[in-house]
C-alpha cells in the first residue's frame, strides 16, 4: 500500500513518487502519465482511473479533476491524493465506487503548477500568485516592499510599525488583537501594518508594495474570454501560452469523454460554478437547473454552500475575472464545471453566516474574536503570533505577529487536513455517476428468406444527464450525436442502411417535473433504433458498434442464420 499521509503536504518528489505507487500496486485501476512540462521542466502527472477490466477509459464518460494551479494552494493537491486513495480502496467493497469505475473514468491532476508549489513548500517559503515565470518583464524589481520570511522561521507574518498616521490600534477588548481606527478618532497610539518583508530601495519615507517579478496568473490563461495585461493582470502574452494551461487545454480537448470539471482551490469553504462574466440570466435554463441540483446535491453531501461566481463571489462588485478553467470549461466545452475553494478558517471557528469575498472588507470584532480562540483552541495558539520584537534591516524596530496565513487561511492547517478532504469524495463520485451512459437494449437478426436478415440495433441512455450534457454544447455545437456502425461478413451487403450513421442526440432524465402531473409524458426520447437489411447467403457474424464522444462506446455481436 502507498505509505500516505494525511496530514502534511508534500512536495513534488514526494507527490511523483506516490502517484507512480498508486500506479504499480492498482495497475488494474490507476494510470500514471505526464500530460506535459512546467516552466521549469518538472513533468505535469495526470492519473487516470478506471476498471481497465470494462474497458479503455477514453470509450468511458470521464470527470476531469485538477489542484494547485495557484503556487500556495496546496491543499487541493492533497484533495486529489485523497480522492485517489479512496477510490482504489474502495474499489470491490464499495457498490457505488465500483459501479462508476466498472462504467466510467476519472482524469485527475492532482498538481498544474509544480514549480509554484515547490517555492510555496520550501523551508525557507517565496508565496506568489502562480507560475514562477517572469512576467511581463524578465527584470528584477528594483523598489518597495517584497513579502519574505525575514526572520528565518518559517513564517511570512505581518510587520506593525508605529505611526502617528496608522490605521489600527489595539483592542480594548483583545490586546492581542488590532482593530480599525474610528474615522474621527485621534490622540492615540496607532500602527501602519505591513506583510513581513524587505524593502528595497528605502528612501526613509515611502513604502509601496512591490509588483512580483513573477506576475502571472494560470488560470486567467484560458480561452474563455481571455483579456490581455491591461484588462486582466495576469493572463499572459496570449489565450494558453503559459505550458502548464496549454497542457491542460491540449488532454481536454483530446479527450471528448470529458462530461465535467472540478478544479480544486482555496480558500473559502464554497462550491463555485460559471459564470464568472454573466448573470445567470445569460445562461441557457436547463444548464442553470443543472447547476442547481448538482450545487444542491455538493451543499448536502459537504456542507459547502453552492453560489455563482458573478453573483456572489467577486472580488469587486464592478469588476469580473476572466480567462479562468471553469468557464472555459463549460462555455467553449460544454460540461458542468465547478470551482471549489478548499477550507473556511470562519467555519471552523463558528461563524456560520459570511459572504466570502466581502467578509474581508467588513465583519464584526466578534468574528475575530472567535478566530482567535478558535486559534488558541485548536491550533495550540499557532494560528494567531502574539507581536514580537524584530529588528528590521531598513525599518529599524519592529513587530511582527499577526495571522500566519498559510497555516490558517491559504490551506487547513495540517491536523485538520484529513477531515476536510473526506468531505469531497463522494460528491466527485456522484458527479461522474450522472453522466451519460451509452448501454444496449437490443441486438438482433431476423430472417427475411433468400439469405436476408433484418438486423436490429437500439441503445439508450441510461445516465441522468443527456448525452449532450449541456445546452451550451448545443448551442457551440461541439459535440456529435451517437454514431451507429455495421461490420459485415465476408461475402455478405447491405440492401437497406448505412454502414455509418449518425443518430442524433440522447435525452436523459435531468429535466423531468418534480412529480407525475400536469403536461408529464416520458417519451422515448433517451432511446435510439436503428435497422439494417443485410444479404449473406452464407450466413455468419455482424458486428455492431454504436458510440457517443460523452456518453461511451457498446458493441454487439449477432449470427445470422
Amino acid at each position: 500500500m502507498p505509505d500516505i499521509h494525511f496530514d502534511r503536504y508534500y512536495r513534488y518528489d514526494d507527490l511523483t513518487r506516490l502517484l507512480h505507487t498508486y500506479a504499480a500496486e492498482y495497475p488494474q485501476l490507476v494510470q500514471v502519465e505526464s500530460i506535459g512540462q512546467s516552466h521549469e521542466g518538472r513533468d505535469i502527472w495526470l492519473a487516470t482511473v478506471t476498471a481497465t477490466a470494462t474497458g479503455p477509459a477514453d470509450e468511458k464518460p470521464a470527470l476531469w479533476i485538477d489542484g494547485n494551479i495557484h503556487a500556495s494552494e496546496v491543499s487541493p493537491a492533497s484533495a486529489c491524493l485523497y480522492f485517489i486513495d479512496w477510490l482504489t480502496k474502495g474499489y470491490g467493497q464499495d457498490i457505488a465506487i465500483t459501479d462508476v469505475l466498472d462504467s466510467r473514468a476519472f482524469y485527475i491532476c492532482p498538481r498544474i503548477n509544480p514549480d509554484g508549489a515547490e517555492w510555496a513548500l520550501a523551508d525557507r517559503p517565496k508565496i506568489i500568485r502562480s507560475s514562477t515565470r517572469p512576467y511581463p518583464y524578465d527584470e528584477e524589481p528594483i523598489d518597495g516592499l517584497a513579502q519574505e520570511d525575514m526572520d528565518g522561521d518559517g513564517r511570512i507574518l505581518f510587520m506593525r510599525i508605529p505611526d502617528p498616521n496608522g490605521g489600527w490600534k489595539v483592542s480594548s477588548d483583545e490586546p492581542r488583537l488590532l482593530v480599525r481606527r474610528e474615522p474621527d478618532e485621534s490622540g492615540g497610539q496607532y500602527y501602519r501594518v505591513l506583510p513581513e518583508g524587505r524593502i528595497e530601495n528605502y528612501d526613509g519615507v515611502t513604502i509601496q508594495m512591490q509588483r512580483p517579478k513573477e506576475g502571472l496568473d494560470l488560470n486567467r490563461n484560458f480561452p474563455m474570454e481571455w483579456r490581455t495585461e491591461g484588462e486582466q493582470p495576469g493572463a499572459g502574452p496570449f489565450p494558453a501560452s503559459e505550458p502548464e494551461v496549454r497542457a491542460v487545454v491540449h488532454f481536454i480537448a483530446a479527450h471528448p469523454n470529458i462530461t465535467g470539471g472540478v478544479a480544486f482551490h482555496t480558500f473559502g469553504g464554497v462550491l463555485l460554478r460559471p459564470f464568472s462574466t454573466h448573470p445567470d440570466d445569460d445562461m441557457p435554463a436547463e444548464d442553470l437547473w443543472a447547476f442547481q441540483k448538482i450545487g444542491a446535491k455538493g451543499k448536502a453531501l459537504t456542507g459547502y454552500p453552492a453560489v455563482s461566481v458573478y453573483h456572489e463571489f467577486r472580488y469587486h462588485p464592478k469588476e469580473v475575472i476572466t480567462g479562468v478553467l471553469d468557464d472555459w470549461l463549460y462555455d467553449h466545452v460544454g460540461v458542468f464545471s465547478w470551482t471549489v475553494e478548499i477550507w473556511s478558517p470562519q467555519r471552523q471557528a463558528g461563524i456560520s453566516e459570511y459572504k466570502f469575498i466581502d467578509w474581508f472588507r467588513e465583519h464584526p470584532f466578534a468574528d475575530d474574536l472567535k478566530l482567535l480562540a478558535w486559534s488558541d483552541e485548536k491550533l495550540d495558539g499557532q494560528g494567531y503570533v502574539d507581536w514580537y520584537p524584530f529588528e528590521h534591516p531598513q525599518l529599524g524596530s519592529v513587530e511582527l505577529g499577526g495571522w500566519d496565513g498559510q497555516l490558517v487561511f491559504r490551506n487547513p492547517p495540517p491536523q485538520h487536513l484529513e477531515a476536510e478532504l473526506a468531505l469531497f469524495p463522494r460528491w466527485l463520485l456522484w458527479h461522474l455517476a450522472i453522466s451519460p451512459r451509452l448501454e444496449l437494449l437490443e441486438a438482433s437478426a431476423m430472417p427475411l428468406g433468400d439469405g436476408a436478415h433484418r438486423v436490429r440495433l437500439v441503445v439508450h441512455n441510461s445516465g441522468w444527464l443527456p448525452s449532450y450534457v449541456t445546452k451550451k454544447a448545443m448551442q457551440r455545437k461541439v459535440v456529435r450525436g451517437v454514431v451507429a456502425e455495421i461490420e459485415l461478413p465476408e461475402g455478405a451487403a447491405l440492401a437497406t442502411g448505412k454502414a455509418r450513421e449518425e443518430l442524433g442526440q440522447l435525452e436523459g432524465r435531468a429535466y423531468q417535473a418534480s412529480a407525475p402531473m400536469g403536461w408529464t409524458a416520458d417519451a422515448t426520447d433517451d432511446r435510439l433504433k436503428v435497422e439494417w437489411v443485410v444479404v449473406a447467403p452464407e450466413g455468419g457474424m455482424v458486428k455492431l458498434l454504436a458510440r457517443h464522444p460523452r456518453a461511451g462506446m457498446v458493441r454487439a455481436a449477432v449470427t445470422l442464420v
